[in-house]
């Protein structure tokens, strides 16, 4: 039996290493592209699964690395850009995307799955992040390729940048944790979910040119979220909800900070709730399943410690998947 081969595009991050691992058990011959091989050493020792340096934004090296390709998958996202103009924005979700679409056609790859986001909008989008994956979520479907695309809330798991980022600065940060945008609302999605929904979709022509919400099975707030963080890891912090001003204000601060662990743009995107209205994982045949059934396992049994050095290195391995 022939094995067919699938390229990744961000299979080095959180969402893309599940789906690697996923697609490999499926029997696929898995492609994962990437600026650096020798980072991913949790890759390579996949079966089946093949890490190929390349730089993606260079269409001819991007054309011969998606060559002998059967599917191909766009997981890059970016939520904070090195300027403040929206151009780093632009260059990985939109011209990036331009490029997968046009390395597609001149290898004959027909089925591309996308992961675009909630409420991405090209022409309402509130933020740079909204606009332009709203731009990218138009390419893809107007390209004339066999595309499904993919558009989650927060998506979490035990090894997310959500959550593990949050735990670290609620462990760095004694007694008050003031938090912006406290208000916006959320309906987290488990990673294992979405891998199963796109693995469900894979060169299913019912699924081409389908976009799919999805989302947990409950809606919770920011200041919720943390709140629930703050009880897993067994820590008393008291959240402090920022005023409208104050948020702005933190923005405008924290991304002049080297990591930029929030921003302007970040703060634009949260004024949406990033809820579905109707959720596809139910259409797609997929329980989903909620933060209470999946974290604690996570957290039991970890010293203050250990887990802010295991969010920390977490949140910052996730800062540059590549």
């Amino acid at each position: 039996m022939m094995m067919h081969t699938i390229a990744i595009l961000g299979g080095t991050g959180f969402v893309g290493q599940h789906l690697a691992s996923r697609l490999v058990k499926q029997g696929w011959q898995v492609r994962v592209l990437t600026r650096r091989r020798e980072d991913h050493r949790e890759l390579l020792v996949l079966p089946e699964a093949e890490v190929v340096t390349a730089n993606v934004y260079d269409q001819a090296a991007l054309n011969a690395a998606l060559a002998g390709c059967d599917a191909v998958v766009n997981l890059v996202g970016i939520l904070n850009e090195s300027g403040f103009d929206g151009q780093g924005f632009r260059r990985a979700h939109v011209e990036l995307t331009q490029k997968v679409i046009t390395a597609c056609q001149e290898n004959k790859v027909t089925h591309l799955l996308h992961m675009s986001a909630l409420n991405a909008d090209a022409i309402n989008g509130r933020s740079f992040y909204l606009k332009t994956k709203g731009e990218a979520q138009q390419l893809v479907h107007d390209s004339g390729l066999n595309v499904t695309s993919f558009r989650p809330s927060v998506i979490f798991g035990g090894d997310d940048s959500f959550f593990n980022r949050f735990a670290s600065l609620l462990l760095f940060t004694p007694y008050f944790f003031p938090l912006a945008c406290a208000q916006a609302k959320f309906a987290p999605v488990w990673v294992d979910d979405v891998v199963t929904a796109m693995c469900k979709t894979l060169c299913q022509p019912a699924h081409y040119g389908q976009s799919y919400g999805l989302c947990g099975p409950k809606v919770y707030s920011l200041g919720e979220l943390v709140t629930y963080t703050a009880q897993l890891l067994g820590v008393k912090r008291k959240v402090i909800a920022l005023s409208d001003s104050l948020a702005q204000l933190q923005a405008k601060v924290f991304e002049r900070v080297p990591s930029k662990p929030f921003s302007t743009d970040n703060y634009l995107s949260l004024q949406t709730d990033s809820v579905c209205t109707d959720n596809d994982l139910m259409r797609l045949g997929i329980e989903p399943h909620s933060i209470e059934a999946i974290m604690p396992r996570y957290f039991s049994g970890v010293s203050p410690r250990a887990a802010y050095q295991k969010f920390r290195h977490t949140a910052r391995r996730e800062d540059r998947a590549s």
